[in-house]
Order: structure tokens, then C-alpha cells, then sequence
């Protein structure tokens, strides 16, 4: 295989701006030099063989110019820090904590906590060694380590005591649950002479430091941990359990099940040690004391006092601003990047990095907004689904080919994942992040999200029509206030992921009068939540059904940034029939198929949609995403699941391969005849109905939809369908 070239990479600090914002850029090059960098307008991100190509309208701005490169390294990795470093320096040390290990022998260095730095080879810490042993060490002293090896994903109550007077070191361990033929405790004394317990500026809980960064970080759960300023002996430590309320001399006793939604952990020893969590590791986890007996953290909090610890969780790369752009009073709204070009020994490296222009607030420029589905965007950040033996080619039916950038992210772990992705240690991944590069969301990317969404803008230029671009972000920050500007809203080819804000505000939208146009599938499916505080970070949880990447532990299914239950909207009681008209019914990704028109396409509430389309026509029996305009994912309408009575299904289409499955949320045991040939669940319906006020929804329900609308230059039935909807939804005349 040949060696990938070097990337210049950048990321912004917000995704949606208005005329007057300000926009930082961050950027880091693997080459010393210049690079140019300049905005352009982005109308058609799709440069693939007989696509529309990449279109780009170059805007002359305050940043156009050179730059000097330079590389911005990412720390990847959770921990938990506490600045006051001098605290933990006593003389005599106890080390307490309850952990879950998750990878306990896999060949490196571990921390639990301690205030030791790797590179003074000062302080002390009690860790994890590559072997999966219970080790200490303190200064540049040979390393103490229990002979019995700890067990993954079982939890383990551990300790350590350190006198430096007398230099003895005491440590043990003890397993929760007991096997027969397995040793359950073990304990180790020992002597370091002449050690010092002054270490770092800082405790870490989680990782060491290594100067101002950190290192050796640990996988698994850890809850409880606990600082005592007293050397305690062997009973002593054995008898030990989380926040007693024994007389002891405590430093510190951190509560993991205080402040849940944050990055604060709290100290309830009194001494106001608190800290706080960097590259955000996951909350509201079960801990040692859990007992099934409540699934929701906020109904018993303490049996939900671990924090899940990754070494790839990463929030924010942190890195300085490059440039900033002030947007121009008056540019467009509309799809915007920062192009930047390096020249280097082996050619032109080069990136393009989004963002989005909407109108100033409170003011539309146009009817009609095409509302970016930067939510689902964020969920498969940096997804590596493609080399995911568990996903990608089981959901295809095909074998996968690796593209430059599915090759770039495997061999290079440092840019974080998606919620699609498992970490390291098996575990799903809760939590996605903006703050990052972000290679997926790219022109001349996959024909997926961000690329398959400019098709529409593409199109929308091409028949000129005036469109305002707005995004999630938005949607979630202003609710109805953001929608109620416009006669018609347009969704992107796949709004899988929304908060509850986001549902509420398009079903008020809808029924305050508005209209709704659903450009593609699998809509409105997940559930998850945006930080009340954090910028630009997502969490979502899988649990209770539906086709996805991984599954949530039993217990650990409510999201702890927002306290709500995870998992689909239709297990929420939202299904999105009620809300579009049609919800997820089946997948596939290699062949996409056609509509045929329904008699339902012959009532007269319907004749608009259907203006100069032949009644005997196959609609979308072509397109860039399989040959065709129904397919990859579709829905299907329901009235059992809320498709509204009135509703009019004035398409089908039904002719998939066995390669399409039916989601696994509507079949209740497992059976052969769950595939597009087999059953008639498979099928994607098109549908229109009027909502109160003289509103109305329309739904194509195919992410392939847009890929079709670019054919025979734009002269097309897919394009008059949906060029006769959005004209007729513009137009104030009541449905």
C-alpha cells in the first residue's frame, strides 16, 4: 500500500455565522513555510466521475493572503486534573479508588492517580503496568507491583500506602466478585528508601503528567478515588470503602455522581480539591455499587459515581487561532469554506474547511432555507466505519474500499471519532466534537452528509432559486424564532440526529403554518443532546434498538449532559411518522431503485406536485447514489406509528435487492425474509399533507433523492417534483 500523502488540516471555532460574527481558523501543517489561504462560496462539493463537479465562487475577504505554517500537535486522551499539585505532598500517603479496568495488559503504563511527572521522575502514582499488575512507583525508585493480575471489566477495590520516614510502601487489591479457581486478593509490602512524595504542579486522576502535557492514560472506569494524608497499614487499607465516614485525615474525596452534566468533579472532603475533566470522558456510568435496581442516574445518582476513561477521547484539539474573518456585512448566505494551499517537496497539499453564512438574526433573505443537518454531521465526525469489521460491510452486503481519507484516519488515531465507532477498549463512543479537523466533512469527500447535502444546493442555484442557509446549531440556539422567518423549510438528505428542542421547534414550525420538505431518509431518528455549555459537542447514547454501530450497557442509557433517555425518537414516543409523514423502514448501499405514481398521485391535492410528470413515468429511475432516486436508506409511512390520516402516498417504490434490510426496530425475532425481495416492509413512500394554520409536509423519503436531481442538466422528474413543491410552498396561498 502506498504511503499517504502529508495534510494540511484546520477547524473553525463555530459552525454558523451571521454577517458581523467573527470566525477563528486553526490550522496546522506538517511543512515549514507559507501557505495562501482565501474564502470561497461553495455551490457543489462533488467532484466525482459524472457528478455536477466542484463549483466554487471565490470571495474576496480581510484574510485573503499567506500565512506561516507551523504544526499543532492533538492530545488525545481523558483524565482528571487537579491544579493544586502541593496538597499532595504529604509526608505519609494512602492512594484509595475503585476501578474497572478495560484493557489492563496491553503493553503500556496505565495511571490511576498521583501527582508524579515523567519528566522530573518526581512525585508518586499508583497505575496499571503493561502486564495488567497493581504497580506503584514514587520518584525514579524501581516500581512495587502486586504478582495477581487484575481482571477486565470487573471492578476491583485497590489501595496504596507510602511512608516517606520510614520508606515502607503497602499496597492491595481486592476483586468485587469472587471465583472459585481465581485469586480474588492480593497484597505487597515493601521499601523505598530515600523517595519524596513532592511531585508535579498537579494531580492527575487517569493519566500522569509528563510537563504540561499528560501521559499513560487509562481505559476503563474508575469511581470513588480518594487522597489520605496518613500511611495506613495492612487491615487498614483493606478495610477501606468509598466516602467513609471514618476520622480520617482526608486530602481529598472526590464524588464522580456530583454535577453529572459537567466537567466539574466535586471534593466532599471539605478541602476543596475539586477538578476538572479534560477530552471529556463519559459520565453518568454504572459504578461499583450498581445494582440494577434503578436504570435512570438521576433517580439514584450514587449507584452512578464512575467516569469512563478513554486514551482516544478527544473534545477540543486546543489550538491557537491562525486567522480570524469578520463576515462581511451583506455576503449570502449560504455554504462557505476556507481554502488553503501549501506548496511542498512532493507537491500541493491543500484543505477546505466549512462553514456556514445565515442571514442576520432575526431576518430572512429569502422563503426558502435549506436547513443544514450539522447535528448529524457531528455524530459521524471522522466516522472509521469503512475499516469496522462489526458495520460497514455487514450493512452493505459488499467489501469495502478504503478511500485516502478512510486510510488517513486509520493511521492516524489522534483525530478522535464519531458515535458510529467503538474506542479502543470496546466501549461505544458517547461523545463527538466539532473542535477538531474533521476530514469526512469536506468537499470532494464520500458521497454522504456534507457532500450529498450540496447536490441540493447545487440544484437550488441552478434553478434560481433564492435560499437562505441555516443549521441545527441554529435551530437549537433560537428554536421557532429561527423557522418562523420562512415559508419553507428544507431539510438535507439526512437529519438523523436531534434533540428534543429540534423536534419541538419543526413540529411547531409545521403546525404554526410553515412547510416542511423532507429531501431525504432515516430523519429524525436518533435522540441525543448538545451541552448546555460546552461548544460543539454531541451525546448520544444507543439504547433501546435500532440499526447502529454499537449498543449502550443495560443502566447506562440516559445521557448525562441532558438527563434524558437516549436511543430512538420512536422509543421516546416520537416516531417520525408523526412528525414527516414517513420513518426509517430499510437500507442497503449498492443499488438504488425508482417510484412509481400512486392513485393517491391523481387527487387533486396532489396535482401540483406532480405538474408535467407523466402519469405512466418512473420517477428517479437514475442518479449518482446507486442509479436511482429511492434507495441507501428510505422510509416508509405508518399510521400505526403516526403517518396523519389525510396523508396522500403519492409514490412507491418497491423494487429493492436482497441487499436491503428491514430495520431491526420493526421485526420482533429474527427470520430470512426481512430483505427487499422477501418482504414488503422494504419500501420507500412518498408522501404529502396539509398540517393547521395552511401548512404542509412533503417527504421523499430516500437519501438518494438529491443524487438524481442533477441529471440531464437539471431536466428531470425528480427535479420538476421537487422544483413544483418548493414554488407551490412558497407561495402564500393557503393548501
Amino acid at each position: 500500500m502506498s504511503k499517504l500523502p502529508k495534510r494540511l488540516l484546520g477547524y473553525t471555532d463555530k459552525v454558523s455565522v451571521a454577517p458581523g460574527d467573527k470566525i477563528d481558523f486553526k490550522i496546522s501543517s506538517p511543512l515549514s513555510g507559507k501557505y495562501d489561504a482565501r474564502i470561497i462560496r461553495l455551490i457543489c462539493g462533488d467532484d466525482s466521475e459524472g457528478g455536477p463537479g466542484l463549483k466554487v465562487d471565490p470571495v474576496k475577504t480581510s484574510i485573503d493572503g499567506s500565512y506561516t505554517a507551523r504544526w499543532q500537535p492533538i492530545h488525545h486522551g481523558s483524565y482528571a486534573v487537579i491544579d493544586n499539585g502541593g496538597a499532595f505532598a504529604a509526608k505519609a500517603i494512602t492512594l484509595d479508588v475503585m476501578i474497572w479496568p478495560t484493557l489492563p495488559a496491553d503493553g503500556r503504563d496505565q495511571a490511576l492517580l498521583g501527582n508524579f511527572d515523567a519528566a522530573t521522575q518526581s512525585g508518586y502514582v499508583l497505575y496499571i503496568d503493561g502486564s495488567g499488575h497493581l504497580s506503584f512507583r514514587i520518584g525514579a525508585a524501581a516500581p512495587v507491583r502486586l504478582s495477581t493480575t487484575l481482571l477486565s471489566r470487573h471492578w476491583h477495590h485497590v489501595a496504596v500506602s507510602f511512608d516517606s520516614a520510614s520508606g515502607k510502601v503497602v499496597m492491595h487489591q481486592h476483586r468485587l466478585m469472587d471465583y472459585p479457581r481465581v485469586q480474588r486478593s492480593d497484597t505487597v509490602e515493601a521499601t523505598i528508601s530515600g523517595a519524596k512524595t513532592t511531585g508535579g504542579s498537579r494531580f492527575l486522576i487517569a493519566a500522569w503528567s509528563d510537563k504540561e502535557n499528560a501521559a499513560a492514560h487509562y481505559n476503563g472506569k474508575i469511581d470513588s478515588p480518594r487522597v489520605i494524608g496518613a500511611a495506613l497499614g495492612v487491615a487498614a487499607l483493606a478495610a477501606l470503602r468509598p466516602h467513609d465516614a471514618r476520622k480520617l485525615p482526608v486530602i481529598a474525596d472526590w464524588d464522580f455522581s456530583r454535577d453529572m452534566s459537567g466537567i466539574d468533579i466535586r471534593d466532599i472532603s471539605g478541602q476543596g480539591h475539586d477538578g476538572r475533566l479534560v477530552n471529556l470522558p463519559t459520565r453518568a456510568m454504572k459504578g461499583w455499587n450498581w445494582d440494577a435496581t434503578e436504570m435512570n442516574w438521576r433517580h439514584k445518582p450514587e449507584h452512578y459515581g464512575a467516569i469512563h476513561f478513554h486514551d482516544d477521547d478527544l473534545y477540543d484539539c486546543g489550538w491557537e487561532t491562525d486567522f480570524t474573518l469578520t463576515v462581511p456585512a451583506g455576503l449570502k448566505s449560504g455554504i462557505y469554506c476556507a481554502e488553503l494551499r501549501q506548496k511542498g517537496p512532493d507537491g500541493e497539499i491543500d484543505d477546505m474547511i466549512p462553514f456556514y453564512v445565515r442571514p442576520p438574526r432575526g431576518t430572512a433573505n429569502a422563503p426558502v432555507a435549506l436547513l443544514i443537518p450539522t447535528a448529524s454531521y457531528l455524530a459521524y465526525s471522522n466516522h472509521q466505519m469503512a475499516s469496522s469489521w462489526s458495520f460497514d460491510e455487514l450493512s452493505s452486503g459488499k467489501f469495502v474500499t478504503l478511500s485516502a481519507g478512510d486510510r488517513y484516519l486509520e493511521e492516524n488515531h489522534s483525530f478522535g471519532l464519531s458515535t458510529y465507532d467503538s474506542h479502543n477498549d470496546g466501549s461505544g463512543v458517547c461523545y463527538s466534537s466539532r473542535l477538531r479537523p474533521v476530514l469526512n466533512m469536506r468537499p470532494r469527500a464520500e458521497l454522504w452528509q456534507f457532500n450529498a447535502d450540496t447536490h441540493i444546493t447545487d440544484w437550488l442555484e441552478a434553478r434560481g432559486i433564492a435560499y437562505d442557509v441555516i443549521t441545527d446549531d441554529d435551530m437549537e440556539a433560537e428554536g421557532l424564532d429561527l423557522l418562523k422567518n420562512y415559508r419553507c423549510v428544507v431539510t438535507g438528505t439526512h437529519p438523523e440526529y436531534y434533540t428534543t428542542k429540534m423536534m419541538q421547534t419543526v413540529r411547531d414550525f409545521t403546525n404554526e403554518g410553515g412547510r416542511l420538505i423532507y429531501l431525504g431518509a432515516n430523519g429524525f431518528y436518533w435522540r441525543v443532546a448538545y451541552h448546555e455549555t460546552l461548544p460543539g459537542v454531541l451525546e448520544h447514547r444507543r439504547a433501546e434498538d435500532g440499526m447502529r454501530g454499537w449498543i449502550s450497557e443495560d443502566g447506562e442509557y440516559y445521557m448525562n449532559f441532558s438527563g434524558e433517555l437516549g436511543g430512538l425518537w420512536r422509543r421516546n414516543g416520537q416516531p417520525p411518522q408523526g412528525l414527516v409523514g414517513t420513518g426509517f423502514a430499510a437500507q442497503g448501499f449498492d443499488i438504488s431503485s425508482w417510484y412509481d405514481r400512486t392513485a393517491d398521485s391523481f387527487d387533486p391535492r396532489a396535482a401540483f406536485i406532480f405538474e408535467g410528470v407523466g402519469k405512466d413515468e418512473k420517477i428517479g429511475d437514475f442518479g449518482l447514489i446507486g442509479g436511482g432516486a429511492a434507495g441507501w436508506e428510505i422510509d416508509r409511512a405508518d399510521e400505526l406509528l403516526g403517518t396523519p390520516p389525510h396523508t396522500l402516498i403519492v409514490a412507491v417504490a418497491s423494487e429493492f435487492p436482497s441487499s436491503y434490510h428491514w430495520v431491526k426496530e420493526e421485526f420482533n425475532h429474527t427470520h430470512s425474509a426481512i430483505d427487499g425481495e422477501n418482504c414488503p416492509m422494504v419500501r420507500c413512500d412518498m408522501t404529502f399533507f396539509e398540517t393547521p394554520k395552511g401548512g404542509a409536509v412533503f417527504s421523499t423519503s430516500s437519501i438518494s433523492w438529491a443524487g438524481s436531481l442533477f441529471h440531464n442538466n437539471y431536466e428531470n422528474n425528480v427535479s420538476r417534483i421537487t422544483e413544483n413543491v418548493i414554488r407551490r410552498f412558497i407561495d402564500p396561498k393557503p393548501l
